[in-house]
């Protein structure tokens, strides 16, 4: 069984930096991608960054150049360094797990961004 743990939600002011953590635990196999994906109200769950253990990264467009993916292989961890927010940043971020044809999601971590 997999388990993923969300920290680092907060809320901010545009132009603001946030860092979301995620811990995974369980039998995960070395060979996996892990990611963010965010969902505001009304809208549909969107990547926003991904990281295979071997080290290929993926942003969306809209937030390349302002948040940093990156992650621990050996202690199944992965964080989101997130840069100069908007507040069209403002979504649940969600952190995701891929590995052995498994797909795998935290809970959820509120993201706000507002003056």
């Amino acid at each position: 069984q997999v388990q993923l743990v969300e920290s680092g939600g907060d809320l901010v002011q545009p132009g603001g930096s946030l860092r979301l953590s995620c811990a995974a635990s369980g039998s995960i196999f070395s060979i996996n991608i892990m990611g963010w994906y965010r969902q505001a109200p009304g809208n549909q769950r969107e990547l926003v960054a991904a990281l295979t253990s071997g080290g290929a990264t993926n942003y969306a467009d809209s937030v390349k150049g302002r948040f940093t993916i990156s992650r621990d292989n050996a202690k199944n961890t992965v964080a989101l360094q997130m840069n100069s927010l908007k507040p069209e940043d403002t979504a649940v971020y969600y952190c995701n797990l891929r590995v052995l044809s498994r797909s795998y999601w935290g809970q959820g971590t509120q993201v706000t961004v507002s003056s």
